[in-house]
């Protein structure tokens, strides 16, 4: 039955050059990595995986349960206090990924009586979330604070959210942040920002929300994950302390879920230590983003991503295979992954590569798009 149900499916997705395949990596790859989210280059920096390896030996390998139930150590409340502190706001709540963290925020403040309006260039995440919120859903042109105004000018229920990243996954572009908490507090509404590819990133690593002055306000929620800057697992969010307690009490995917592993609790506090004595890591980032931005003749990105367009699919894919066989690993984007439709190569600055390296990826990715395209 399956065969006749999945098999046509299956068709469809290769004839489009759409097909998906895991590709495992293998320990000690001699590669240049432009592929993966670690921004900061600290997924194997000692510091950080010694604090993993000493939580599991303290701790154990796993939570053991909910947090509600015996899933919340020390570490993860260390890990929610630090975590605020850092980033301004007055709390934080740890989930075991940012997906989770995304869905757990918007279901738990939607439902009927909420309107959602959404960006559309948002995160899968929050477009699961508004759907599972049942709340009623706008989607507006992306970064378009014009649209957002008139879709909550013209509403007729009595709460309302405003879903954006603060720099979005695939164009790397910067969200208008502070137009759009303005319009949040005129209309009423809560601003829930993604700050995912925004921490250790931008604002001198502390995000977007930080440098535009936003951090702690009663109407700005932000959500974060740790598997990218922070070199570990989970997601988390952040905003006022009656968010947290809501969350607890009301976020399935935090009340249902078991806890965060306590190794990538302490990862992440370590990562984040890093970033604190190490403040110059995230210009590195941006350093290395602009090189390789020029070397693609693309404008340079408002985070670590740079997005390089291709004609299709399949000279994408072409162009990524070939920057693997000459040793740099780099992402590829494909409908329906990519919000306006575009295939493109994603090649993600990280603060660890060296000049060396990037004069190396440089070279291979240009002569890849040139025997791809």
């Amino acid at each position: 039955m399956l065969a006749d149900w999945l098999g046509p499916k299956a068709a469809a997705l290769e004839s489009r050059g759409l097909t998906r395949r895991l590709r495992a990596r293998s320990a000690g790859e001699r590669l240049i990595d432009l592929a993966g989210n670690d921004y900061l280059g600290l997924a194997s920096d000692p510091r950080v995986v010694d604090a993993a390896a000493d939580a599991v030996r303290v701790w154990g390998t796993g939570a053991t349960a909910s947090r509600l139930v015996t899933g919340t150590t020390a570490l993860h409340e260390e890990l929610e206090t630090s975590l605020a502190a850092y980033t301004g706001h007055e709390s934080a709540l740890v989930f075991s990924s940012g997906y989770l963290a995304n869905l757990g925020v918007v279901t738990a403040l939607g439902g009927p009586g909420t309107l959602v309006v959404s960006d559309d260039h948002v995160h899968a995440s929050l477009i699961d979330g508004s759907r599972l919120s049942r709340s009623r859903v706008e989607v507006v042109p992306h970064s378009d604070v014009d649209a957002v105004d008139k879709v909550l000018a013209e509403r007729n229920e009595p709460h309302a959210l405003i879903l954006t990243e603060s720099v979005f996954s695939v164009l790397s572009d910067e969200a208008p942040l502070e137009e759009l908490s303005a319009v949040a507090l005129v209309r009423q509404a809560v601003l829930v920002v993604d700050e995912a590819h925004g921490l250790g990133v931008s604002g001198g690593g502390r995000g977007s929300v930080a440098a535009a002055g936003l951090a702690g306000l009663d109407h700005v929620i932000v959500t974060m994950t740790l598997s990218k800057a922070m070199a570990s697992q989970g997601g988390v969010v952040l905003g006022p302390f009656l968010l947290r307690e809501h969350l607890i009490n009301r976020a399935r995917s935090f009340i249902y879920d078991t806890g965060l592993n306590p190794a990538a609790c302490a990862a992440a506090l370590a990562a984040l230590h890093v970033l604190q004595a190490e403040p110059d890591r995230p210009a590195a980032i941006h350093t290395a983003a602009a090189r390789l931005a020029s070397a693609c003749g693309v404008a340079p990105s408002a985070g670590a991503v740079v997005s390089v367009p291709m004609p299709g699919p399949r000279e994408a894919v072409r162009a990524a295979e070939v920057c693997l066989e000459d040793g740099v690993r780099v992402g590829c984007f494909r409908p329906p992954s990519v919000p306006d439709g575009i295939s493109r190569l994603r090649l993600t600055a990280h603060a660890g590569l060296s000049d060396t390296d990037l004069d190396r990826a440089c070279t291979v990715i240009v002569n890849a798009i040139g025997r791809s395209t």
